[in-house]
């Protein structure tokens, strides 16, 4: 049993602030699963600290002296990342103008940190599993199969299970890098920690720049904490430093720091993903909830429309077209009288009815043309969430002088979906 002191010990050697449960708990397991060979799945939001838990992982064990990479999986082009990984022979894609030795070749006897293990193509996933299962590899042009033994440490801020029913993630790979699951807590969750991490970035950014340490009241504190932080440590060091920077006053209360505290998104991810179970939070965000809210509304358009063309079609609102389309009649109270409610061979009264003309003939008020108009618009609506996706890449980049990199971060993608997305689009950068 690991005790609360070496817990600490392991704490002060990398640099690991706070007291939290949760937190104490992950660290534990990532000790336990030091001394083994077994492969580690670290789950947690963007910013939470995963990597650091690999270091301890492979510091902790006996490859402590080979060689240790971290890799991004999201940051690599899917048509390079098995030649990063795996090598590749001279001549074997254009551009290959002689050998090279991929990261499982270079850290034969180490470890290897796959971080967005989640945005691994799936043909790369298949190549890993061979590794994970035999230590085998085949370089990319090659038919020689290599041997590697190579530990791999993983961590991903997605629920691979999802992408496991989505198609996008093996099913077999996914239990074989489960093996030993660590969650690492968000901020939020955290408590007095986070007050801990302030002092720590304010002092480190006093002691960089020769001014006085940042101190909060206890409004500030309980502030502070209240906060979702969606951002997590990453978040908070940049909060810190950005009021250590531009406060003249060295005591801050709670007025000066609601300042800084964004208030569009602070009750929405505490109110959605917060949970105490200590299981892995639930990703929501607002652009989330925006794009959730539009296909709501694109669908019941889609269904208003197709109820005003079968009425006009069939020449007035019957009850087989009512109770076909109930589902855009629940919500209306207005035009419903409760002897109409109560009437069970009538579920739902419609205000809007459109009289039935004589051998189903349209009447002079709807011409084939004006019906046509309101059918056609659907395919204008189908790509007003592309053109808004698009204005925000161009607007991130634009923001990060082209650099995809920072861009990603700021619209809350991969690099490589980043990627991807601007040849999508005909981006030119």
């Amino acid at each position: 049993m690991i005790s609360n002191s070496e817990i600490q010990t392991v704490k002060q050697r990398f640099g690991i602030i706070g007291n939290s449960p949760l937190l104490n708990h992950a660290i534990q397991v990532a000790m336990q699963a030091s001394p083994t060979d077994m492969t580690v799945l670290i789950t947690g939001e963007s910013g939470s600290g995963k990597e650091s838990f690999s270091k301890i992982i492979h510091s902790l064990s006996k490859r402590k002296h080979g060689k240790f990479i971290a890799i991004n999986c999201g940051a690599i082009p899917e048509g390079t990342i098995d030649s990063e990984l795996f090598g590749h022979e001279k001549g074997s894609f254009t551009g290959a103008h002689e050998a090279r030795k991929g990261y499982f070749e270079v850290t034969d006897g180490g470890s290897i940190f796959l971080d967005e293990i989640g945005e691994m193509p799936l043909g790369t996933q298949a190549r890993l599993l061979r590794v994970l299962e035999n230590g085998e590899f085949i370089k990319v042009g090659s038919s020689k199969v290599q041997k590697t033994n190579v530990r791999v440490i993983t961590a991903t801020n997605v629920k691979l299970l999802n992408a496991v029913e989505k198609g996008k993630f093996r099913e077999d790979l996914y239990y074989r890098l489960n093996t030993v699951p660590i969650f690492v807590p968000p901020l939020r969750e955290r408590g007095e920690d986070i007050v801990l991490l302030f002092r720590k970035f304010t002092s480190d950014f006093s002691e960089k720049y020769h001014v006085k340490p940042i101190s909060l009241d206890h409004e500030a504190q309980r502030l502070l904490m209240r906060y979702p932080f969606p951002g997590n440590i990453r978040q908070l060091k940049n909060l810190a430093e950005q009021i250590s920077l531009l406060e003249e006053s060295r005591e801050v209360n709670g007025e000066t720091i609601s300042k800084y505290l964004p208030t569009d998104n602070s009750r929405l991810p505490m109110a959605l993903s917060h949970q105490s179970s200590g299981k892995e939070a639930t990703d929501f965000s607002e652009r989330d909830i925006l794009y959730k809210v539009l296909f709501e509304m694109k669908k019941d358009m889609n269904d208003l429309k197709k109820l005003v063309l079968e009425s006009y079609q069939s020449g007035g609102l019957n009850q087989s077209i009512i109770q076909k389309h109930q589902g855009l009649f629940e919500d209306m109270d207005s035009g419903i009288t409760p002897k109409e409610k109560s009437d069970s061979s009538s579920n739902y009264s419609v205000p809007l009815v459109i009289s039935p003309q004589k051998n189903n003939e349209p009447s002079e008020e709807y011409e084939d043309e004006g019906i046509e108009d309101i059918f056609h618009e659907e395919d204008d609506n189908s790509l007003s969430l592309e053109k808004k996706e698009k204005e925000m890449i161009l607007k991130a980049l634009r923001k990060h002088n082209n650099k995809r990199k920072y861009a990603a971060s700021d619209l809350g993608i991969s690099e490589r979906t980043l990627y991807r997305k601007i040849k999508q689009y005909e981006i030119d950068q």
